[in-house]
């Protein structure tokens, strides 16, 4: 029997799709929502910016898709908000990206939302004090602090899936069923 890492060994990268969010989006929820509401959760293709082909940096990348990006770091002042929020697998990865983002980020002001040595209770109370620009967090974590009502998402403009890189077991963001 093959091991889910040998047959993602084989398959060579490939730039994510909106199709493969949707399909995702459909399998998780199509057995607890009514045909209306499935119908709600159809994003058209217009919600998607184009995904990195794999020829750029995660800096360069986010250069070519958030063009306006001064304007909109500069207008932003709400607190317990961002403008941009990137979904990874790992706080390991949140790491990664947030040191790769340093020509694109310039003095804008990034936020960890991951679990891993941070307390919900210690990055609500940085998210309510000071006014960020890019929250770099896990699916978990991100969820629990929109739950809990500290991240609000109204000011939010763009969300960035960590969807094309792999783990140690070679598993991408997608494949991991807790996410």
């Amino acid at each position: 029997q093959k091991k889910i890492s040998d047959i993602l060994e084989e398959s060579a990268p490939k730039p994510g799709v909106p199709a493969d969010l949707q399909n995702l989006l459909h399998h998780h929820f199509s057995e607890k929502r009514s045909v209306i509401e499935m119908e709600e959760l159809k994003l058209s293709d217009s919600c998607f910016l184009p995904a990195n082909d794999l020829t750029h940096s995660f800096s360069s990348y986010l250069k070519e898709i958030c063009p306006k990006w001064a304007k909109f770091r500069k207008k932003h002042q709400e607190k317990s908000s961002v403008v941009m929020l990137v979904l990874c697998s790992s706080a390991l990865r949140c790491l990664q990206l947030i040191r790769s983002m340093t020509a694109f980020k310039g003095d804008c002001r990034v936020l960890k939302l991951f679990a891993k040595h941070i307390k919900i209770k210690e990055q609500m109370t940085m998210l309510e004090k000071g006014v960020f620009h890019i929250g770099v967090g896990t699916p978990g974590r991100i969820k629990a602090l929109v739950e809990q009502d500290g991240l609000c998402l109204n000011s939010t403009k763009y969300i960035i899936l960590d969807w094309n890189w792999r783990d140690q077991k070679l598993r991408r963001m997608m494949d991991i069923p807790d996410v």
